[in-house]
């Protein structure tokens, strides 16, 4: 095989990503608004202003912020970038940091996929352009992390390695080594605040059997029932009543374990 042979897919392959990724951005730019709504969908119009913002985001068991967390982990985790522009706005209006904005996006491309991720850089940039983020308000690239729970950690460790270590030991050293011991210590998204980012990217996905390990690791670092409670319902209106039905017999049975 030659050298051109073995390059033209792969190359093929990067300008077909970089469609995929320039689709999204343009689609964002074409967010409607709420009278292109109405002219197609007034019942839309009306959940939204009554059920949606009249309710939903008035609710008292979660702060705007952290609805706003919720929010963007599940629109960034499904790729409906179409509505970010206007959730990271909102984000920051409700006291979401770029610093937390940036890092949830990095630890999404762990939870739901590089292109993902990448498709939402490209709509932050230009939030972050019209409200003068800089550079030095973002997170270091490797900064000092937060102090590890070791017994914790090698019990997670040592159960994983136990079940898939012999079969795919590359994804479990790179569970331990990436997630576990460097993308879950960075200091500028509080642990609370990933776990409520990695449980609703989950539901988002429709990756509820996840949700047995990450409910439990979210209430050891502070998220209550009742808050995770809450993000589910709010997750109904932005990513289905199907995943949020998946997911709660699966967060119920964690639940009712704990309290034994």
């Amino acid at each position: 095989m030659n050298m051109r042979s073995r390059t033209g897919p792969f190359r093929l392959s990067l300008f077909s990503l970089a469609i995929a990724l320039a689709i999204p951005a343009s689609a964002a730019a074409e967010s409607p608004s709420r009278k292109d709504i109405q002219m197609v969908a007034p019942a839309l119009d009306k959940y939204t202003q009554d059920r949606l913002l009249g309710e939903v985001w008035k609710r008292p068991g979660l702060s705007s912020r952290d609805r706003s967390v919720v929010t963007l982990a599940a629109l960034i985790g499904r790729n409906q970038t179409i509505a970010l522009g206007d959730h990271f706005k909102l984000a920051l209006d409700h006291g979401v940091k770029p610093t937390e904005i940036s890092e949830i996006i990095t630890h999404l491309a762990f939870y739901s996929g590089w292109a993902n991720a990448t498709a939402a850089v490209v709509i932050a940039k230009d939030v972050f352009a019209e409200r003068k983020i800089a550079a030095d308000q973002l997170p270091a690239e490797a900064p000092a992390l937060l102090p590890l729970n070791e017994v914790a950690e090698a019990d997670r460790a040592k159960r994983v390695s136990d079940q898939f270590g012999a079969m795919f030991p590359g994804v479990v050293q790179y569970t331990t080594d990436v997630l576990f011991r460097d993308l879950w210590l960075r200091p500028d998204l509080a642990p609370r605040d990933r776990s409520l980012v990695t449980i609703s990217a989950l539901i988002a996905n429709g990756q509820a059997a996840q949700l047995t390990g990450h409910i439990p690791i979210g209430m050891n670092n502070g998220l209550t029932q009742p808050e995770i409670a809450e993000a589910i319902t709010h997750l109904a209106f932005y990513v289905g009543w199907p995943n949020v039905f998946s997911a709660m017999p699966v967060a119920k049975q964690v639940f009712e374990k704990r309290a034994r």
